[in-house]
Formats: structure tokens, sequence, C-alpha cells
């Protein structure tokens, strides 16, 4: 019983105290009366006690109905009050009391009683599809520890978090906001945001974004953003603006339910008035065609539709989260569904977005830990990026005493001397102008080369390149394998650097030395081609396949808008790429989006079998219940059996997929 709400349990509560008195009554009616009702002939009538006996029966179905079916009317009545007639709980209340008025007590009470059973697993499953959003929902910190100049620690609400206050994480408190460690390291759970289960370790001068869970260690750490602006704050606003974009599918039903609804009403009372009308006598005919338009009523009912579909969106949406993947719509969803192509930037989308080491090439007698240790000792002062890499690569670095007389030439290279050798590290240009020779072959890896030399002799070189992302070319695997014709890469770096990158991933498609102005045109041009590829009108366009655009930077946040499917990077991301996008992938792995894409295929799959399967078993029935071959039993089975079909059919998308 502790997974159902503390509603959910009153509800089931009710749902059982009316069965078993309604169990009772049908024992009483069928079983316990017509054994007492002992008649001398045919035409004989039963005993006068059995006959008020029938009558207190008939009148005790009202308990078991008003016990259970109180809501229903009571939303009714409302409706009325307010002039909105067609919804369930007036088809529920007309039918159900056009039944009792045909003297079908049983079967008015079974109509209730089922239908809040409905209503039941309803809530249930809604309540179950929330696990995921739920669970981003409460990322939020609650509270945030910040240290004053005298070191003393006041508690404050995030809201009061400014740029640059130092804040005071204990362990398994969550991050309040985007910062940055100052002092301690430890690991930290990303789950809630990523969907990733193992934790992160971050240490002094390393970003943690806010939701996270501080593990074991004391962190202190600089605010770079208010909570307003953090991570978490974008996400939830993000989550509660989701809801508000439904797919085609779900405004499909959002239209039919509206013309649906009042049509089998009309045609409900149609049934009971003009039949016997036409066949006479009237007052003969008029109970046994009341209780046909009230079976017909039962069988209408939309709330398979209406409920089941919304449903199986909102599951996906929630299993999506699961895997650290937030998309800000259904409408969004049903077109991962129908991606033909995927567009992708390069730097930080593709690739990690910052130098490293590729390869050290040494010259004969000279071993690579050297080269990367000189070179390290000459750039050990400089804050370029190439720089910072072979920093970062060196394991045992040369002590800062030993190095001095270091000249930096912008753009070229740089010269130091460590301990009494001189050493030179630069581009070609740069070792021409200084007078040093450098071999006739080098080392076909793209990337930039730092040529290194000691004392005016070349010894080796460092290729500094920005790498791969690793598993980006199972990624890219991944999406072609889920149906997605053609994967493209734009880029604005050099040829060079783009084909080596593109033969790597096993990209065939890409384009080079673009702005992000070009990528815009390359993006509507690709577009265009589906169109025309689908064929003419707004029909063919709708046909189409989608495009999906990939990116991470403020750039591209113009292309990402343009896309059918905007999908931004959401740990290393700008704010403006996340904003524009139409999905976010929180841990920036690109493998999410086969995942995904998978889980929209899925969504749709699940929601068209709901609406296939209710309409047919619906119409079916009520071409049975108009022709009096259907009687309230069935009518039972065509709503309430219908719509916890159709839901537990949605829930299939309620189990947590993970990759």
């Amino acid at each position: 019983m502790d997974r159902f709400t503390a509603k959910q349990k009153k509800e089931l509560k009710r749902i059982i105290i009316s069965l078993a008195l309604f169990a009772i009554l049908m024992i009483a009616e069928h079983l316990v009366l017509p054994a007492f009702s002992v008649s001398d002939g045919p035409e004989s009538a039963p005993p006068r006690p059995v006959l008020i006996a029938g009558i207190i029966v008939d009148l005790l179905y009202l308990v078991p109905y008003f016990i259970v079916g109180k809501d229903v009317l009571r939303k009714c009545f409302i409706g009325i009050k307010n002039r909105q007639l067609f919804d369930e709980s007036f088809l529920m209340t007309v039918a159900t009391i056009g039944a009792f008025g045909c003297g079908e007590f049983g079967e008015a009470v079974a109509v209730m009683l089922f239908y809040q059973v409905g209503e039941f697993f309803q809530s249930y499953a809604v309540g179950k599809s929330r696990g995921s959003i739920a669970d981003l929902m409460s990322m939020a910190a609650d509270f945030a520890n910040r240290e004053s100049e005298d070191g003393s620690i006041e508690v404050i609400d995030p809201d009061d978090i400014e740029v640059g206050d130092i804040l005071v994480i204990k362990p398994g408190e969550k991050v309040p906001t985007d910062c940055i460690v100052i002092e301690g390291s430890g690991f930290v759970n990303t789950s809630a945001l990523t969907g990733e289960s193992l934790p992160r370790l971050v240490s002094k001068g390393e970003q943690v974004i806010s939701g996270c869970i501080n593990g074991e260690t004391l962190l202190r750490v600089q605010a770079l953003k208010e909570f307003d602006d953090c991570t978490v704050s974008q996400i939830l606003e993000l989550v509660e603006e989701a809801s508000s974009r439904k797919s085609v599918t779900e405004n499909f039903i959002t239209r039919f339910a509206h013309y649906y609804t009042p049509a089998v009403v009309i045609a409900a009372v149609i049934l009971a008035f003009i039949p016997p009308i036409i066949r006479g006598p009237f007052i003969a005919e008029f109970g046994k065609w009341v209780l046909r338009a009230c079976t017909f009523l039962v069988i209408s009912c939309p709330c398979a539709l209406v409920i089941s579909v919304p449903l199986a969106f909102f599951g996906g949406i929630g299993a999506a989260s699961s895997i650290g993947v937030l998309v800000k719509g259904s409408n969004y969803l049903e077109l991962l569904a129908d991606l033909d192509t995927v567009v992708s930037d390069k730097t930080g989308t593709l690739t990690e977005g910052k130098f490293k080491v590729a390869m050290v090439e040494a010259a004969e007698g000279h071993d690579t830990d050297e080269i990367i240790r000189y070179a390290a000792a000459a750039e050990a002062g400089s804050t370029h990026p190439i720089a910072a890499a072979i920093v970062e690569a060196c394991d045992k670095p040369i002590a800062q005493s030993k190095i001095r007389d270091v000249k930096n030439v912008a753009g070229k290279g740089i010269s130091a001397r460590v301990g009494r050798d001189k050493i030179t590290i630069g581009n070609r240009s740069f070792f021409d102008e200084e007078g040093i020779e450098l071999p006739k072959m080098m080392a076909e890896v793209s990337g930039t080369n730092c040529y290194v030399a000691k004392n005016g002799k070349y010894i080796g070189t460092i290729i500094v390149a920005d790498m791969p992302k690793k598993g980006a070319k199972d990624a890219i695997k991944g999406m072609l394998d889920a149906g997605v014709k053609s994967v493209m890469m734009l880029t604005g770096d050099s040829e060079k650097v783009a084909s080596a990158v593109a033969a790597e991933l096993g990209i065939t498609d890409y384009m080079a030395e673009l702005l992000p102005q070009d990528k815009v045109g390359v993006v509507e041009e690709l577009i265009e081609g589906l169109r025309q590829k689908a064929g003419i009108g707004e029909k063919a366009d709708k046909k189409r396949g989608k495009l999906a655009f990939i990116g991470d930077g403020i750039n591209d946040a113009p292309v990402l808008s343009v896309a059918d499917v905007g999908v931004a990077m959401g740990s290393l991301g700008s704010d403006a790429a996340i904003e524009a996008a139409d999905v976010v992938i929180m841990d920036d792995d690109l493998g999410r989006i086969p995942s995904v894409m998978g889980i929209a295929r899925k969504t749709l799959g699940i929601s068209k079998q709901n609406i296939a399967f209710a309409l047919f078993v619906k119409f079916s029935c009520l071409v049975l219940g108009a022709l009096g071959i259907a009687n309230m039993w069935i009518a039972v089975f065509a709503d309430v059996g219908v719509a916890v079909i159709c839901i537990l059919n949605s829930m299939r998308m309620l189990e947590k997929q993970r990759t």
C-alpha cells in the first residue's frame, strides 16, 4: 500500500467497500430472493414480503452507488452549472440514472463501480509516470550554507545566493547553484541530472553544476550563477513548460473528443425517442430503447483515448529524463520518432572541445617523456590552450627554479632556458626564423604540430588536437542503425581537421570552414531538400523526414532554432544553446540520441495501438448496443475494460530505460 498516495488509498477503500456491498446485493437479488419466491403457477405473483424485500434490495443499490460515484455526480452537476456538459462524468451520470429508471439497478451500480476502477488505474498510472519527472523536480536544493567573511556559516534560501558567494556543501547535501570548487575534493552524484549512476570526481578549480549531491567530503565552492540562472532552475522551468507542448497525436485526440462526445449524446437521445415513436406503441417500447441509449452512452465514453494517449507521451518524456535527456514537449518526442537527417557541430559536440596531446614523435636518440618534460617547462608560464594541453600531459614536470629567460613570440612559439639547455618550441615558421632544421617526413596526424628543439637541434614533435569524444563513433553508428539515413558534420575548422575527424568517426558527409550564418543556410537547404523529396504542399511537408541539429555553443543557437529538432549538450553547453534547443542531453553523451529515438518510436507506437484498439472496440460495441445485442455488461467492458487495457499498454513506457 505504500506505493499509493493518501488520495489513492482513500479511493481504493471506497471501491472495495462498494464492491463488497454490490456483491452482497447481487447475491441477495439473484440467489436469496428467488429461493423465497415460491409461486403456485406461472401466473401467480410472489408473496408480498418477497416483493417488499425486492424493493428494499433495489433501493439498497443506491448505497454503493453513492459511495463510489459521489465524485462523478458532483463533477457532473458542476459541469451542468458551468455549462460544460459533454464530459465523461456527464455520460456516466446520465447512463446510470437512465439504467435506474429502467429498473436495471445492478447494472447501474456496476457501470459506476467499474468506471471508478478505471479512474483508479488512471490515477495510479499517471502518478507512476510522474516518477522520473518528480526526480527532476526534487533536484533543487532547499537551502544553502553561505560562509561569511568572519568564517561563520549562515543557512539561506537558494534564491538569496549571489554570484561570488562562498558556499559550504556538506556530505549528502545538494549543490544549490552552479559553482567552482575552491577547496576540497570528492565525488558528486549526478544521477538526477544525467541518468548516470557512477559518481564524478571533482577537485579544486573544477565546476560543479546545481542539482548534484555531494559525497562524503566537505566542499567549499564559489557561486558562479544566481539560483534563477543556474542549470537546475533552467531544467525545472523547461519541465514545467513541456506539458503545454502537445504532439500532433494528442491534439488529434483533443479535437476528436471535442466533437465526438456531443455527437454520441445526440445519437443516444435519438436512439431513445425516435424508434419508439416510429415502431410504437411508445409507452411499451420506450423503456427498452432508453436502456439501449444508456448502454450506448456507457460504450461511447472516450476516456480510453483521452487518458491513455497523453499518458503514453508523458511516460515517454519520463523515460527520456531517466536516461538524462530532457525533452521539452510531446511534439518534439513525436518528431524524434521520424528523424531522417542528423546534422552535428564538431567542436564540443563530436569532439572534447579542448586540446589534448594526441601524439609525440621523438627524433633518434631521444624519448617521448624527455620531449614532453622540456616542452612543458618552456610552456609553463603560458596561458595558451596548446600550452595548457602540453603542461597537462607532463607527469614529471621540471622544477620552476630551473626555468629562466622565457621569450614568447605571439602566434609562432616560445623559447626558454631549462637548466643549462635552451629549449625552443613552436611552428615551422618560428623554426625557420631560428635557423633550426626540421626533418622532411612528419607524422600524418590531424592537429597542430609543435616542434621541439634542444640547443638548436630538433628533438621531436608534439601533435596537439581536439580529440573526438569517447563513444562518439558508436553514437553515430547507433543513429544510423536506429533509422537515420544521413549524419552530417558542420564545422568552422579547416578542411584538413574536418576531414580527419570525419574519417575517424565514420562520417562521410561534412562541410568545413563555415561561419555560424553559413550553418543556418546549410540546414535550411537540407530541410528544403527533404521537403522537395516528399512532394509539394503542406501535407507533403508534414510527411517528410525530420532533421535534427546537435550543438553546444552560443554560435549554435540560431541553427538549433531553424532545425525541426534542436539538440543541445546540457553539461558543457552554453545557456543560449540550451534555451534554443528542443532536447537537452544533460551529460553530453551522444549515445543518448539513439536511445531517445527508440523511446520516441515506442511512445508513438503505443499511442497508435491505443487509438486503433479503442476506436475498433467502441464503434463495434456502439453498433451492437444500438441493435440491442450488447447489454450493460458489454458496455462496461467497452468503456472501463478498454480504458484499463489502454492504460496498462501505456504504462509500458514507464519502465526505466538506461544505457
